[in-house]
């Protein structure tokens, strides 16, 4: 089914329910909106994160230690 056959059934639906029941959907409607554009924004900043230059000293930070300055290994 495709998203204008999904549509047009749906509003079939809601044209047959009472008022209340058809607001019900309506506020659920707003509800997973909302939900997708707050993920797509979350994806967005993700992106802008990982494709900036903010974060990139993490990645070119130097050793400062090694297995030898360890005075202890633990096996386990």
């Amino acid at each position: 089914m495709n998203k204008q056959a999904i549509i047009e059934r749906t509003v079939n639906a809601i044209m047959h329910l009472p008022e209340a029941r058809a607001a019900e959907i309506s506020t659920f409607a707003d509800f997973i909106f909302k939900r997708h554009e707050e993920s797509k924004l979350a994806e967005s900043v993700q992106e802008l994160t990982a494709e900036g230059e903010a974060f990139r000293f993490l990645e070119e930070d130097e050793e400062i230690y090694s297995l030898a300055d360890l005075q202890e290994v633990f096996n386990g």
